[in-house]
């Protein structure tokens, strides 16, 4: 399962991610989003559990709970919306 983290503070890792997850169980992968051009995280990321029950209690657990001095908010992913292409303006 695919689950978002949102409000991360700013100078958390990957790792820092995917050690608060893995104590509810196997963390597949962990990724923050980064801005493209600055390189900076956007504050929000995912971590993806291949089990289900797992992933649930990690949600469960971690929502709404104190992340490295910010209240983070868990939830399953939901698929990226379609977005329509931006037009670049010159």
């Amino acid at each position: 399962m695919n689950i978002y983290i949102g409000n991360l503070p700013y100078g958390v890792s990957e790792d820092d991610l995917r050690d608060a997850f893995s104590q509810f169980g196997q963390v597949q992968s962990a990724n923050i989003i980064t801005d493209k051009f600055s390189g900076r995280s956007k504050g929000f990321g995912f971590v993806d559990m291949p089990n289900d029950s797992e992933a649930r209690e990690a949600i469960d657990a971690m929502n709404d709970k104190d992340f490295k001095g910010r209240t983070i908010k868990v939830n399953e992913a939901r698929p990226r919306e379609e977005r329509p292409m931006r037009r670049e303006r010159y």
